[in-house]
């Protein structure tokens, strides 16, 4: 390979970080909120149906099958009994950290890798679980925080506090859905590689006109082929029609008639295809933090870039009102002030103590991830302040680490390469750069501050080798005899709220019951409000249903 081939390839490589991240802060979300202290927030969402007259594979594109009758399962599978036994400590794929106390347990699970051929090729899910003993006992809760690539396994024990009035209730249950954590991981780049590339710009240089464009191309169709030659064999497998039929497999193997779910942002998704594969074994159902599953690629995208943006001016007003915002002394000022900022740190990022430099991309995500609880936004105030005032990163980049799944040690937990190919299984939808140019008038409008770098996240999934072969998984039930609880925030940034509004009309009359908080946040249960927490326990608990339209405050 000449030098400059070489040069143009390792552009090419930084360019694909900056869709990647993009991708994963639009496409995913955080279920958990986040109080300002150190925890490392889940990713979380999908993308949407494909963009009208896109759809199809491209051209050497392996494209999904159309669905069709599947064949049962071998005894084997429906029959295994979990080997239960004491956690290890979290691997790099799932985040790392200290092993689970004494209380939790862990296993594996056996699927197939393909469910149109279940004799063959056989996967292990990483399982863990909470046992809940005593004359309360219901059975089996399983829970998905979101992604799609968030670890179950990592991250249900570390938010235990947060569903204490189930666990007496319930045995907890979460697991690694499949191509994530340790459940076949999808790894495409880790460490100093992943390092590099996120320290990319967030979006192709104006001043080089369409040439930076088709290089920022270039870049996500190289992180598509690096993906392919890392895990081509399992990426046409890891669609969230698979991943609901492996939730079926774990309900039968927990012994359980039905499934007594707990979904997050996209485990929302998740669960809503489930009931619409096997609506007859649904049980008690709470989807948290609602995916929209009617809106195209572009409307999702566009849709929740106006949901940062409702997130941030909600925040920066907040910042002004308190006196001493680094920001300015009124919105305006304020949206001028940030914009400027990321703006100036393509050309100059700024130094952090520990010798990485805080570039655009990652404050970018710094930002966006502090949108998602108010309790977040304080320190995102210190690092605006240490940003203007004394040019540093440390805080900003702190942020992002978070965020991107960056432990103290330099890795990277799996769940944006893991977000990324579940996303381009699941749909056949692939915007080019004619897409980003049309619709990036659009995309400033819903955002002044974010939209100019968020329009690049609609070449996600460009040059990805497995195409869907339909736009997106079904979501109507029909049969179901439980009414499943949708829950919402009114300011959710990632999930718009409007999203759980066309998620009961998709799932069918009758069918479910939209919970409402008035408030800001990604994630209505896990932000502790009282009255959502008593209505979804009741729901769980005992099996009764707040009347559709209910809201808190």
């Amino acid at each position: 390979m000449s030098a400059r081939s070489t040069v143009r390839r390792r552009a090419a490589l930084r360019a694909a970080a900056a869709v990647t991240a993009a991708l994963c802060l639009l496409t995913s979300c955080a279920a958990a909120a986040d109080d300002g202290g150190d925890e490392e927030p889940e990713i979380a969402g999908v993308p949407s149906p494909s963009v009208a007259g896109e759809a199809g594979p491209l051209p050497g594109a392996e494209a999904e099958p159309e669905s069709a009758p599947l064949p049962p399962l071998p005894a084997g599978i429906v029959d295994q009994r979990p080997d239960w036994g004491a956690c290890g400590a979290p691997t790099e794929a799932q985040g790392g950290g200290a092993a689970p106390g004494a209380s939790w347990q862990c296993a594996e699970l056996t699927v197939p890798v393909d469910y149109a051929d279940p004799g063959g090729r056989t996967m292990q899910l990483a399982l863990v679980r909470s046992r809940a003993e005593g004359d309360r006992r219901i059975g089996s809760l399983v829970l998905n925080f979101g992604g799609p690539g968030g670890s179950g396994v990592a991250t249900l024990p570390r938010m235990e506090q947060r569903f204490t009035s189930l666990a007496g209730a319930f045995d907890l249950v979460s697991l690694d859905p499949r191509g994530v954590g340790d459940s076949e991981g999808v790894v495409c780049f880790a460490g100093e590689q992943r390092d590099a590339m996120l320290e990319a710009v967030s979006r192709p240089d104006p001043a080089a006109g369409p040439a930076g464009e088709e290089s920022y191309l270039d870049g996500r169709r190289a992180h598509a082929e690096r993906c392919a030659q890392e895990a081509g064999g399992l990426l046409p497998h890891l669609t969230t029609a698979n991943t609901a039929r492996d939730l079926d497999v774990l309900r039968e193997v927990l012994g359980e008639h039905r499934l007594h779910y707990y979904g997050a942002s996209y485990g929302t998704k998740l669960g809503a295809v489930h009931a619409a594969l096997f609506p007859d074994r649904v049980g008690r159902v709470v989807l948290d933090s609602v995916v929209d599953p009617t809106v195209d690629v572009v409307g999702r995208a566009l849709g929740q870039t106006a949901g940062f943006q409702q997130a941030l001016d909600a925040y920066l007003t907040d910042c002004v009102a308190g006196g001493a915002c680094p920001a300015g002394n009124d919105l305006a000022e304020a949206r001028l002030f940030l914009g400027d900022l990321l703006d100036s740190l393509a050309d100059r990022p700024l130094p952090t103590a520990g010798g990485r430099l805080l570039t655009q991309n990652l404050a970018v995500t710094g930002v966006m991830g502090s949108l998602y609880s108010e309790g977040a936004w304080p320190r995102l105030t210190r690092a605006l302040h240490e940003a203007h005032a004394e040019g540093r990163g440390d805080l900003l980049l702190a942020a992002a680490d978070r965020y991107n799944g960056r432990n103290q040690q330099g890795g990277y937990r799996n769940l944006h390469d893991a977000n990324v190919a579940v996303n381009c299984a699941d749909f056949a939808s692939r915007p080019d750069l004619a897409t980003v140019r049309e619709q990036r008038a659009a995309f400033e409008e819903a955002s002044p501050v974010l939209g100019r770098f968020l329009v690049w996240e609609l070449l996600g999934c460009a040059g990805w080798p497995v195409v869907s072969g339909q736009d997106q998984p079904e979501v109507a039930v029909d049969g179901a005899d439980r009414t499943i609880l949708l829950v919402a925030v009114t300011g959710d940034p990632a999930t718009p709220y409007h999203g759980a509004e066309r998620m009961r009309e998709a799932l069918g009359e009758g069918t479910a019951a939209l919970l409402t908080l008035d408030g800001e946040g990604h994630g209505a249960y896990t932000s502790g409000n009282p009255c959502v927490t008593a209505a979804v326990d009741a729901h769980l608990l005992t099996g009764t249903t707040p009347a559709d339209g209910t809201v808190c405050s």
